[in-house]
């Protein structure tokens, strides 16, 4: 029976995780609305995150530099995601489409790389031994990297969708 509750929560913890997963990757590809509220608050929770992070990493240089990396990295991919970015409006909507190649390619990424550390980890932590290979969980910079990367693009590039939004909308109604 306890082994039966443990498959449940298994299967309930990865059905949660490809939700999650389906709506981030649903932002990535075709028109979406400015919601400026939504994209503040996601701005202010990826600072937090990345903040918890770094300070988390602070004892560790090699895992706040990966950190780092990754952050400068995900902000200059949000400079050039916003420069490939389509914006319109619509019935007095402001819309906003995405590069899908961008955010598709670091959302594949991101997973990717959480695939291959549960994948080292989770046999490891069974048997309560090292991982064979790399690093043990939580003290890997590359993964760092990859959540800075992240977390840098998303940031940057909803504060480039609000700032932009506001130079749309102080352009006035749209034109009929």
């Amino acid at each position: 029976m306890p082994q039966q509750q443990h498959l449940i929560g298994a299967a309930a913890a990865v059905i949660i995780v490809v939700f999650v997963l389906y709506r981030r990757l649903r932002t990535h590809f075709g028109r979406q609305p400015i919601r400026l509220g939504r994209m503040r608050i996601r701005i202010v929770i990826m600072s937090c995150i990345a903040a918890l992070l770094a300070v988390n990493s602070i004892s560790m240089p090699r895992l706040l530099e990966g950190l780092l990396a990754g952050l400068i990295g995900g902000g200059l991919l949000a400079v050039a995601g916003l420069r490939l970015t389509r914006y319109q409006r619509s019935e007095g909507v402001t819309y906003y489409t995405p590069n899908p190649w961008i955010g598709g390619a670091l959302s594949l990424l991101l997973v990717g790389r959480l695939v291959w550390r549960f994948m080292i980890a989770v046999p490891a932590a069974v048997h309560h031994v090292t991982p064979a290979h790399g690093p043990v969980l939580g003290n890997s910079p590359l993964t760092l990297a990859v959540l800075g990367l992240t977390l840098g693009y998303h940031a940057v590039y909803y504060f480039g969708i609000i700032r932009r939004s506001g130079q749309i909308l102080s352009l006035g109604p749209e034109p009929i």
